[in-house]
């Protein structure tokens, strides 16, 4: 008999990822798919294991969605088949989340299923904004209600009255295109036009906007503020008070778009993080290698002929120790070999196969990788460069114009994911290219609304002065380029840029 699989209900939390709990974490890191509605932090789909089934159910920016009926059967096929399966919800699953249908359907078909709660928007977003739910004196309780079905032909739900009289902090949750409906029913039920309300919108992420007023303003204040959905309005005296935190990390409030190949990014993206900033991965690079093609097996060949191994990327050194061991040879072939690299990443993989390095320039960049080397060269020296297709020219004349003998032999090519979805408008605060492939391979693509939406209202950041070039071509100039060629000092140039922005 096959075995039936299980289907775990987790809440995502209010938007920033880092408030998802850990038991929901545990559970997207093992699971066979994750059936989600529209996440405001994608990382969280980045946890999943390689492999793992991506099914997209939610309505954002009129995308398809399906319809509960239909996400219930899904959820039971899937499990049918024996997979392990996460139904990802923003917030909590059953705070306003429909999760009490889903584990109907369920049980009706015999599937086991687990809740995993999560934080509410209701509460975080905003706690995010400084406005406590509770405040001893002032409210001693808070109410809930969904504000985005309240209109019914311009009508009000038949417990509106009861839920309007209710002392405390009262909470509608998707409710800001029915904000006049619901003021309007506040009013007439007996709120005083002076008491406190607010508006948060995009709570917990980056971007949070807090608009505070009274029941009489809180509409003029709101189109005044250019407030969109989503958004969360709050009414009640503690909605006058400000306990928004004092203490921020640098890049709290930031959100960073990325592209690269996933270790470049994983790297970029965790030190991003570190910081309090927030990364949305905008294109996808595959390393496509080129170790076994002829010129890469006569190289391992003439190993014996070399005297240094010139390393340009970490990469490349991935390729090139992958293939070495692929050739038949092991690290005892190379106990000849001295090593240069470019930077601190590229020392780092180095040391991660063995070996250390003796020789590293001051700034990280191919140039100054062979202004080194020269000065310390023989004419004996022969040279492997094992590095990238499309490799710094820069390098070469500089070897070239000093007689060094080498080999400069293309281990690998970065190139455009075969599955990248078409990338959307961004509306990010930084993009950020770590070589001249990533950001040949973004300008190439078409983009709809870019210009409009994104390129034009963001800081574009360079990892080193090659790959600003590249970007010239597309008549684009860099606006931040990295002193130091690494994803430390990518995460240093926009740090020091925010902090300025904040002030």
């Amino acid at each position: 008999m096959d075995k039936t699989g299980v289907v775990c209900l987790v809440g995502a939390g209010p938007g920033d990822s880092g408030l998802i709990t850990e038991k929901g974490l545990q559970r997207l890191r093992s699971c066979d798919a994750v059936v989600y509605d529209f996440l405001a932090s994608e990382r969280l789909l980045e946890e999943v294991p390689e492999g793992c089934r991506k099914i997209y159910v939610g309505k954002q920016a009129g995308r398809h969605s399906m319809k509960q009926e239909e996400i219930n059967r899904l959820l039971v096929k899937l499990a049918g088949e024996g997979l392990f399966v996460v139904r990802l919800k923003g917030g909590d699953p059953f705070v306003f989340g429909r999760g009490g249908e889903e584990i109907l359907a369920l049980a009706d078909a015999g599937i086991p299923y687990e809740v995993v709660s999560g934080v509410t928007s209701a509460v975080a977003a905003l706690a995010s904004a400084g406005i406590p739910v509770t405040h001893r004196g002032l409210s001693q309780s808070f109410h809930i209600m969904t504000g985005h079905t309240l209109s019914e032909g311009e009508m009000l739900p038949a417990d509106f009255s009861a839920f309007a009289k209710l002392n405390g902090t009262l909470i509608f949750l998707m409710g800001l295109g029915n904000l006049s409906l619901i003021v309007k029913g506040l009013l007439e039920q007996g709120k005083m036009a002076a008491t406190p309300a607010a508006v948060v919108a995009r709570g917990t992420l980056p971007g949070q906007k807090t608009v505070r007023g009274t029941l009489a303003s809180i509409e003029e204040d709101v189109a005044k503020a250019g407030i969109t959905s989503p958004a969360i309005i709050v009414v009640g005296e503690t909605a006058a008070l400000d306990f928004s935190s004092t203490f921020r990390l640098p890049l709290e409030g930031c959100l960073v778009g990325v592209t690269g190949t996933d270790s470049f990014t994983e790297k970029l993206c965790r030190e991003i993080h570190l910081q309090g900033g927030e990364t949305r991965r905008l294109l996808h690079l595959n390393i496509k290698s080129f170790r076994n093609s002829g010129q890469g097996k006569a190289a391992y060949e003439k190993l014996a002929s070399y005297t240094w191994l010139v390393f340009t990327s970490a990469n490349g050194i991935r390729e090139f120790f992958a293939g070495l061991l692929e050739s038949g040879k092991d690290l005892r072939a190379l106990g000849h070999v001295k090593f240069a690299v470019v930077g601190k990443g590229t020392e780092k993989e180095l040391a991660g196969h063995g070996f250390y390095t003796d020789y590293i320039p001051d700034r990280y960049q191919a140039s100054d990788l062979a202004r080194g080397l020269v000065k310390i060269l023989s004419p004996r020296d022969r040279l492997l460069l094992p590095r990238a297709l499309k490799g710094s020219k820069e390098l070469n004349a500089i070897l070239d114009q000093a007689g060094i003998s080498y080999d400069d032999i293309p281990f690998y090519d970065v190139i455009l994911n075969e599955k990248e979805d078409e990338l959307q408008p961004l509306n990010c605060d930084y993009l950020v290219f770590a070589s001249s492939s990533g950001a040949e391979a973004f300008f190439e693509r078409k983009r709809p609304g870019s210009e409009s939406s994104g390129l034009k209202n963001l800081k574009i950041v360079c990892i080193g002065d090659m790959t600003a070039k590249a970007l010239l071509k597309y008549g684009r100039k860099a606006d931040l380029t990295a002193e130091v060629f690494s994803s430390f000092g990518i995460v240093q140039a926009i740090g020091s840029d925010w902090e300025q922005r904040r002030k």
